[in-house]
């Protein structure tokens, strides 16, 4: 596992022949609309990216997300680096 994340609480995914999508180890919501869905997990934000995307189930208690459609692209979002202030984020 990679250092320097937050939690190291299980997150995984599984994607059933780009039309299902099992998320697990989800935090929050974020966004969605039929080409993208934003959500945090404990491993950072992920973005799936794709066409008539649905939200199937959405398991708050659990962590578990499930989205149907055409799954395009799966993309983690870095989070921020903490030691780096305010304005070397703004002029990089």
């Amino acid at each position: 596992m990679e250092e320097g994340w937050e939690s190291k609480a299980p997150h995984s995914l599984s994607l059933d022949g780009r039309g299902r999508l099992l998320v697990s180890g989800v935090t929050q919501v974020m966004s969605f609309n039929e080409q993208e869905v934003l959500m945090g997990t404990t491993r950072g934000t992920l973005a799936v990216r794709g066409e008539d995307l649905h939200m199937e189930k959405l398991s708050v208690d659990s962590g578990d997300v499930v989205v149907t459609g055409t799954v395009d692209a799966l993309e983690y979002e870095d989070p921020e680096p903490r030691s780096e202030g305010f304005f070397a984020r703004l002029f990089r």
